[in-house]
């Protein structure tokens, strides 16, 4: 093993618009479509610096995410150069249809292309509709033939169980594996359920013939609130690429810092704990498959993500499968059980601005969110 990783970054690209039209999409719940291209405030050299090893503690595992398409931006590939120059392990979810920008981060260093991996969404009714089937495979060839890695996840909707044995033998020929799944969220509701009608028996079944240790994972812990000790916001975090604004997870809490500001700043300890106000872990795969829950009874991401192809290649390369064959409660010092106490004690001394944050989280979904996002922000100072 050459590379210990001791954080997890979920980071937000500020882009809220795609060349896709998924209905199922937060981006459509929320009514987001038509917005411009970010403009970013700060240079990709400044965000690295911001993040780099001897502040963040080590080396970490980032994801970069968009509100909509992530690889829209032009900015997106020196982001990724530049986090991997660093000596971080960057994850880029994307739709896969963006060539020019694969293209770029594609003819980036070999050595820094090792540490580089695609999460590839398979949106398999808006390939079809816009014509882009042929595409999307095409650069996901392009991927594997790199030293960079892979996985190919398609998000279950009740729309795609007429098309279940065709996206199964596309997937056969065109990858030489069957894609894993993941589970699409109601984000207009505040329970945030799964996004269907079927009951969570009949969605096994309906979709346990993909044998996705992701898919079987997940049900059921969607929707099913943790109250375990969670280490995120001490070993994992969710920031802003936009503002530089870091906070715990998902929901969870007021701002903690700004991480581009002043860089020279250490970064924030505030561990939720077992006081997470959100109603379930919905990533669960990713925040507890990499351990922010100590011994959670998990697959190891490698499992999560990998997949064997009929020609016995890995959608993983070796670099990728020994970091998400770690875990970061193994790789972090662990909290006393005093020392547990005593942070869940300064929850319930917080500041009444924190309990009017939570107050006011309810009515920032659907369409509510945009009326009630400048307040959330002023309350959160």
């Amino acid at each position: 093993m050459t590379d210990k990783i001791v954080k997890f970054l979920e980071c937000y690209i500020p882009v809220k618009t795609c060349n896709f039209r998924c209905h199922y999409c937060y981006i459509t719940q929320n009514n987001w479509w038509g917005e411009k291209l970010p403009e970013f405030k700060y240079s990709p050299e400044h965000m690295a610096k911001a993040l780099s090893k001897e502040r963040m503690g080590g080396t970490c595992l980032i994801n970069l995410c968009g509100g909509g398409e992530t690889l829209l931006p032009p900015e997106i590939t020196n982001i990724v150069r530049c986090l991997l120059q660093e000596g971080h392990y960057v994850m880029v979810v994307t739709n896969t249809t963006i060539s020019q920008r694969i293209d770029e981060l594609l003819s980036l260093d070999k050595d820094l292309l090792k540490r580089l991996f695609f999460k590839c969404s398979f949106q398999y009714l808006e390939l079809k509709r816009t014509k882009l089937m042929d595409r999307f495979f095409d650069n996901i060839r392009k991927i594997k033939a790199s030293p960079a890695s892979f996985t190919v996840e398609l998000t279950v909707v009740d729309e795609l169980v007429p098309h279940i044995p065709d996206i199964k033998k596309v997937c056969m020929k065109e990858l030489g594996a069957l894609c894993h799944l993941t589970i699409a969220r109601d984000e207009t509701k505040t329970s945030i359920p799964r996004l269907s009608n079927y009951s969570e028996e009949e969605f096994r079944q309906i979709w346990q013939d993909f044998k996705s240790p992701m898919f079987d994972f997940k049900l059921p812990l969607f929707e099913k609130k943790r109250t375990e000790f969670c280490y995120a916001g001490c070993w994992s975090y969710c920031l802003d690429m936009g503002t530089g604004d870091l906070v715990q997870c998902y929901r969870t809490s007021a701002k903690l810092q700004n991480l581009f500001e002043d860089i020279d700043a250490p970064i924030k300890s505030c561990p939720v704990g077992c006081s997470c106000p959100n109603p379930h872990c919905w990533n669960n795969h990713s925040f507890l498959g990499l351990g922010c829950i100590p011994n959670f009874p998990a697959p190891r991401y490698a499992q999560i993500r990998d997949r064997i192809c009929k020609d016995g290649s890995h959608w993983l390369k070796p670099e990728f499968i020994d970091i998400f064959n770690q875990r970061l409660d193994e790789n972090n010092p662990h909290f006393t059980k005093k020392e547990m106490e005593k942070i869940e004690k300064e929850y319930h001394k917080k500041p009444f601005k924190y309990y009017k944050y939570l107050i006011l989280r309810p009515f920032t979904f659907g369409k509510r969110k945009q009326k009630y996002t400048e307040k959330l922000k002023k309350w959160s100072r």
